[in-house]
């Protein structure tokens, strides 16, 4: 009988807590006390993306963030870009674990994966920097067999699978595409675990995703974030984690 595979963590992105805040400039909905709710609610970390045009985590956010996670006892997982001034940053406040990620000003989110090959030296720098801060480091990336090669060989920890274009698939009802970037997901899970890299996944995940994803038992945690902030404009956002956190353990006790 196979041993069922280990809880998968849930990690709460609470960025867009921020954008709704910044819309109007005042001082609310407060991103620290939606990370309160989240860790309450059941998650295992709080996710945040600082972003070079500060759109909406800002670094008053990060320090205050920071301290939240250290007295509560969850990690913070810092999102940023490969910059000097990024790594800086997080190399300052010494987060728990920290994910490097492609960005561009113009784009609305991460649209794909980090180009690790491409970018091999600025990133494994970045990655070795990070370390050396403490941090535990995540690379971004799409499910290519080159690309997760390639974090292993640039000292990362943990890669994230971007999984937006297998969500994107099953929003149009495309089940043929869907199909094929789960399997494709499945693979770059076990090349992965194969090269002693611990696997995330994250991007545009919702209800209607999470189950598949979830079910991937190389798959340690799951960072969710824009739907459950959308979702908790209805049903509050301690509800909507907890949905989320339900189905994504149903999913580990259906592939046991």
């Amino acid at each position: 009988m196979t041993a069922p595979a280990p809880r998968l963590r849930l990690g709460v992105n609470i960025d867009h807590v921020a954008t709704i805040r910044n819309a109007r400039g005042e001082d609310y909905p407060e991103p620290l006390r939606a990370a309160e709710l989240a860790i309450a609610a059941g998650a295992d970390g709080i996710t945040a993306h600082l972003r070079e045009d500060r759109r909406h985590i800002s670094d008053a956010d990060i320090v205050a963030l920071a301290d939240l996670c250290r007295r509560r006892g969850r990690p913070l997982n810092l999102e940023l870009a490969v910059t000097p001034e990024m790594v800086d940053i997080a190399v300052a406040r010494r987060p728990h674990a920290a994910c490097l990620v492609p960005e561009r000003r113009e784009e609305v989110t991460t649209e794909g994966g980090l180009d690790v090959i491409k970018g091999f030296p600025a990133v494994s720098a970045a990655t070795h920097r990070l370390r050396e801060a403490g941090a535990r480091v995540s690379l971004f990336v799409e499910a290519s067999h080159g690309q997760i090669s390639a974090c292993a060989d640039a000292g990362a920890a943990v890669i994230e699978l971007h999984t937006g274009a297998y969500c994107e698939a099953v929003r149009h009802g495309d089940d043929a595409r869907a199909g094929r970037e789960l399997e494709r997901l499945k693979t770059a899970a076990v090349q992965a675990l194969g090269l002693g890299l611990e696997v995330h996944a994250g991007h545009g995940i919702d209800y209607a995703t999470v189950k598949p994803v979830a079910a991937i038992a190389q798959v340690a945690e799951l960072n969710i974030g824009h739907f459950l902030i959308g979702e908790a404009v209805f049903v509050g956002l301690q509800a909507a984690i907890a949905q989320m956190r339900t189905l994504m353990d149903a999913a580990r006790l259906e592939a046991a």
